[in-house]
């Protein structure tokens, strides 16, 4: 009776341990459906990336886009902000 205790316990302990590497957290299994969700994240992180630079690229028009229009508008059209005041200098005429 004794000897089938010993490897009676071994073999117990391999079983668990095989039913932890097939079955448990970490197991195969488990490995390769983190590894598919985080195939899925990173895509939609590169996709988040690109609409976050398409955004950035938008604003950064808009902004040069004003402030083109803004000096063009002063230079052609005079145009002045409320409480400016416009100062226009003639260039000096050479006898």
């Amino acid at each position: 009776m004794r000897r089938l205790i010993i490897p009676a316990v071994l073999l117990l302990l391999l079983a668990l341990a095989q039913a932890q590497l097939w079955l448990g957290r970490g197991s195969i299994t488990d490995i390769h459906n983190q590894k598919g969700r985080l195939a899925v994240q990173q895509q939609a992180n590169e996709k988040a990336r690109q609409t976050n630079e398409q955004l950035e690229a938008e604003i950064t028009d808009l902004r040069q886009g004003l402030e083109m229009v803004e000096e063009r508008a002063r230079q052609e059209l005079g145009m002045v902000k409320p409480n400016e005041i416009f100062v226009q200098v003639a260039p000096k005429k050479e006898p």
